[in-house]
């Protein structure tokens, strides 16, 4: 099976990889597609991220011509005066199945918070609170957070695993009349 993901964030590609291998095993082929989000560098909100994600996939699916697509998104979420992380994957299958999943939310640190409050990226702004380089390519916020018990890297493997649901178990998404 052919599959695209929308990034050439090596951390993305990789939990893709991971995913598909349990699932379909070595017959899976991926391919890393550029594509653009079409929401913001920083997308704020569930409703943008997942926008993103799935503009990602539909995108990487249609570049590539691949049975599958594949988007993920990372976001930001106010919650009652508080800064979290949030994340969204989506899929596009060449025959019109779309899945979605998103989670994995952390609370920022203060200065963080601040920071993206001010129009920074959150990348940058865990660049900035740790002295460390490219971070979103690496453990990620959650990484960093957690004290590396959980990385960024698993938390798209969560994503992407509840996203193929409806292919995983189709008979409780099929349509009942």
């Amino acid at each position: 099976m052919r599959v695209a993901i929308g990034s050439h964030n090596p951390v993305k590609i990789a939990a893709a990889l991971a995913v598909l291998r349990r699932i379909y095993g070595d017959v899976v082929d991926v391919e890393a597609v550029a594509v653009e989000s079409g929401v913001s560098h920083q997308p704020w909100g569930n409703a943008e991220t997942l926008h993103g994600a799935l503009n990602r996939a539909r995108a990487a699916q249609r570049i590539s011509g691949a049975t599958l697509g594949i988007g993920f998104e990372g976001g930001l979420l106010e919650v009652q005066g508080h800064v979290f992380t949030c994340a969204w994957c989506a899929f596009v299958r060449d025959d019109g199945a779309v899945g979605m999943a998103g989670g994995e939310s952390v609370l920022l640190p203060p200065s963080v918070a601040a920071a993206v409050w001010a129009g920074a990226e959150l990348g940058p702004a865990m660049d900035a609170l740790t002295g460390l380089r490219n971070t979103k390519q690496k453990s990620g916020a959650i990484g960093i957070l957690t004290g590396g018990l959980l990385d960024r890297q698993a938390a798209y493997e969560h994503l992407l695993t509840m996203a193929l649901a409806r292919l995983l178990t189709p008979a409780y998404y099929a349509e009942r009349t």
